[in-house]
This record gives C-alpha cells, sequence and structure tokens, in this order.
C-alpha cells in the first residue's frame, strides 16, 4: 500500500483527468474496437489473435478474481481513497487487474504483430508506453495494488508470445483456428458454470454477480468468434482492401453500427429470451461478434470499389511528401561532411 499512498499524495485535479482518461485504454470498448480495426482494415489473421489473446487472458483473469477474492484496497484499507470516477469501472475483485489485462494484450499484441512483419522498434516503444501507463493509472486511481498490475501485465505477456507462433503464417493460422475456436468456446462454458454453480455466500454479492455478468458476455463472444471463423474460411472469406479513404468510412461505419448493436439490443435480447438476462447476454454479444465478423464484411466489396478522385490525389501527395524526406534522408550528405572534396 505504500506506493499507493505516494500516488495518492500527489495526485491533482490535472493528474486525476490525464489518468482517468489514459485507464480507458484497457477497458472492453478500446480491445473491442481495437480488434474489429485490425480485422476489417489491416489483417484479419492479426485480428483473431488480438481477439484470442483477449480472451483467453480475460477468462484467467475472471477465475483467479475469484479463486482469490481479494478485495479492492479502500476495502482492505478504509482510510484510503481513491479517485471517485474510477468507481464505477472497478467492480469485481482486485486482483488481478482486468485493465492492465487489455492493455498489455492488446497492444502487445499489435506491437509483436508489427514488429514480426516489420522489424521496427518505434511503434514497439510507443505501445509499450501505452501498456506502462495503463498500469499506473490503475495505482494512481487507486483502485489496484502494484501486484494486481503485475500479475496481469505477465499472464497477458506470457499469452501474448505463446500464441503469436500461430499466427505467423497462414498454414499455422489455419491449422490452429479450428483448435483455439473450441478452447474459447470450452473454456468461456467452464467459467459460466463455474460462477453460476457457487453458491450466494461463497463470494461478496456485487463480485459475484460482475463475474457470471462477465462470464456470459464472455461465453457469448467465444461462440460469436468461432460461428466467425467457420462462415469465414468456409464461405465468406472476405479480404482486406481498398483505398485508404474507403477503409476510413469502413471502420468509422461499422463501428458505429457495432457499438449501437451492443447497446441497442439489450432489451430486444431480453424480451426474445422470455425476460431471461443471462441468456440474453449471451445472445447479444454472440450477434455483436457475430455482425462485425460475418454480417458487416458483406459490404467490404461495396466499399472496394470506392474511387473518389480527389483523395486519391491527396494521398498520392502525402506519399510523395514522406518518400521525399526518406530519400532525402538516404541521399544527402551525412552531418558534418563537406559537399567539396
Amino acid at each position: 500500500m505504500q506506493l499507493l499512498y505516494f500516488f495518492e499524495s500527489i495526485r491533482n485535479p490535472v493528474c486525476d483527468f490525464l489518468f482517468s482518461a489514459v485507464t480507458y485504454l484497457g477497458g472492453e470498448t478500446v480491445f473491442l474496437a481495437l480488434a474489429i480495426a485490425v480485422f476489417w482494415c489491416i489483417d484479419k489473421r492479426e485480428g483473431y489473435y488480438i481477439f484470442f489473446t483477449g480472451l483467453f487472458g480475460t477468462l484467467l483473469n475472471q477465475a483467479l478474481k475469484l479463486i482469490f477474492k481479494i478485495p479492492r484496497p479502500w476495502v482492505k484499507d478504509p482510510d484510503f481513497t481513491i479517485v471517485e470516477s474510477a468507481r464505477a469501472e472497478a467492480t469485481g475483485y482486485s486482483f488481478p487487474s482486468g485493465h492492465t489485462q487489455n492493455a498489455t494484450g492488446t497492444f502487445g499484441a499489435i506491437a509483436a504483430f508489427d514488429y514480426t512483419k516489420r522489424r521496427r522498434l518505434r511503434p514497439v516503444v510507443f505501445l509499450s508506453v501505452l501498456i506502462l501507463l495503463v498500469a499506473v493509472s490503475r495505482m494512481y486511481l487507486g483502485v489496484h495494488t502494484p501486484l494486481d498490475v503485475s500479475v496481469s501485465f505477465a499472464i497477458a505477456l506470457i499469452l501474448v508470445f505463446a500464441l503469436r507462433p500461430f499466427f505467423t503464417d497462414e498454414k499455422r493460422f489455419r491449422g490452429a483456428m479450428p483448435y483455439f475456436a473450441l478452447a474459447g468456446w470450452l473454456f468461456s462454458g467452464a467459467l459460466v458454470l463455474y460462477t453460476h454453480l457457487l453458491p450466494d455466500g461463497a463470494a461478496d454479492a456485487a463480485n459475484l454477480a460482475s463475474a457470471r455478468s462477465n462470464s456470459l458476455a464472455l461465453h457469448g463472444a467465444a461462440i460469436g468468434i468461432a460461428f466467425t471463423w467457420v462462415l469465414d474460411s468456409r464461405w465468406l472469406d472476405f479480404r482486406v482492401g481498398g483505398r485508404w479513404y474507403a477503409r476510413v468510412a469502413e471502420l468509422l461505419i461499422g463501428l458505429g453500427a457495432v457499438l449501437l448493436l451492443k447497446a441497442g439490443l439489450k432489451v430486444p435480447a431480453e424480451f426474445l429470451c422470455f425476460g431471461n438476462a443471462g441468456v440474453a447476454r449471451v445472445v447479444r454479444y454472440f450477434l455483436v461478434v457475430a455482425f462485425a465478423g460475418v454480417i458487416y464484411p458483406l459490404a467490404f466489396p461495396w466499399f472496394a470499389k470506392w474511387e473518389c478522385t480527389p483523395l486519391d490525389r491527396f494521398g498520392t501527395w502525402v506519399a510523395s511528401l514522406f518518400s521525399r524526406k526518406k530519400q532525402d534522408g538516404k541521399e544527402g550528405p551525412a552531418a558534418g561532411e563537406s559537399k567539396n572534396f
């Protein structure tokens, strides 16, 4: 708690605002948006990699919370205060940190993919800084201890490196995907059974309710990604492509539709499931993932055909500026050298 008390002593409105903003980078919405953006617009295989890294990490995270049942810092020490704006997101037990898990798994997977493909260090450094900032934000806000964030970081990093070899080429990817899809379905189903078979007194009521709700969402998402992979590999097989502005439009429209669907399906799903909120949650998350993976990509051929000459010219102009700078940097004389001999 000493480090948390140190962060408490240096809090101020500016840092409170900044770290409250940074911490959202480890939230569910950012993970979902980045995984979908990569899946739709950059590399489909990398999208699956990010999703499974996050899925397996979150499943383990939720199980550990219920096994260890470590309360939040302000519950363990009533004299300790937190930044109040962070309280609403701090549901469930404290150990391990879900936000740190999400940030490390998501940004770590993107960094590993980028470095494998291009051998560039700058994106790796930038993404590593984001992971560190999210971890620090959880402690600064007072919702997690150093043990919470360090264990989450270690688990997510292990998953990033353990899963990476299966997504390096198309042959390995296609061979591994049936097992990943099955594992996601089985592990998420096991978490649903574990959380719902626990008697009500086995854990704090609010924490147990949070674990049950999260397990149902994860199970629905796992079924959705398995459904997506089966249909995409055997029938849809959509291609990532199109002009840059078409992909931007494709992404913005699609993300808006996904977020609206995620929020708007709650009441209809419960109605169709005869008021059973648990089953409705599974159905809702399944439909959101299925929409993102199967239904919306049906519109991609239309986006790929979209042409806009002014935007094409703008893109060519920007590309020429960067290529000119790169060429000047390579061909110009080294610093301190004279052009005259």
